[in-house]
């Protein structure tokens, strides 16, 4: 927008992503602000948006849509093929938690060690072991609420799955 002041002030308003910015003065003078603004905001913020890494909805469901389902019973990893170690489950698992949190399915973005088994089956002793691993190497946040200790994947986790399992599977479609 442009509108000229009484003042014969110019005032516009810049907006580019998230970044906004609000010039007045003489139309020099806000030329150069403009200027200023897209020589220096604008390739700060992309490159900023280069380094930036937070999955959507879409990404998740494009990148283990083919392993995971949210059914009536909560969040499943489903699939038939075996292939698939105790350390894969859990943390698609903890996947599609997030998505059906982030999704609305369910009211929370964690699990608990509990529901965890319940969902996989897998020996409790060996999922405890899998989320102390991927604490420690940042794939899993542990956290300590009203109904104890839950888990939720990281950004770091998904990019590990997507990784591990891309190099088990690639991108072939499965059932």
């Amino acid at each position: 927008m442009i509108f000229l002041s009484e003042e014969k002030k110019l005032l516009m308003t810049i907006s580019y992503g998230n970044i906004k910015a609000e010039l007045s003065g003489s139309p020099q003078d806000v030329l150069i602000s403009v200027n200023n603004f897209i020589s220096k905001q604008i390739p700060a913020f992309d490159l900023a948006e280069k380094i930036s890494l937070n999955y959507s909805i879409k990404e998740l469901i494009d990148m283990f849509g083919n392993y995971i389902k949210i059914t009536p019973e909560g969040p499943r990893v489903w699939i038939s093929d075996r292939k698939l170690s105790d350390k894969d489950i859990i943390c698609l698992l903890l996947v599609v938690a997030k998505i059906s949190f982030e999704t609305g399915k369910s009211s929370s973005i964690s699990l608990t060690l509990q529901e965890i088994n319940s969902s996989t089956n897998l020996n409790p002793k060996s999922i405890s072991s899998r989320l102390s691993e991927f604490s420690k190497a940042n794939y899993v946040e542990r956290e300590q609420t009203d109904q104890g200790v839950r888990y939720k994947v990281t950004t770091l986790g998904i990019n590990w799955l997507n990784g591990i399992l891309e190099k088990k599977f690639g991108n072939r479609e499965l059932t």
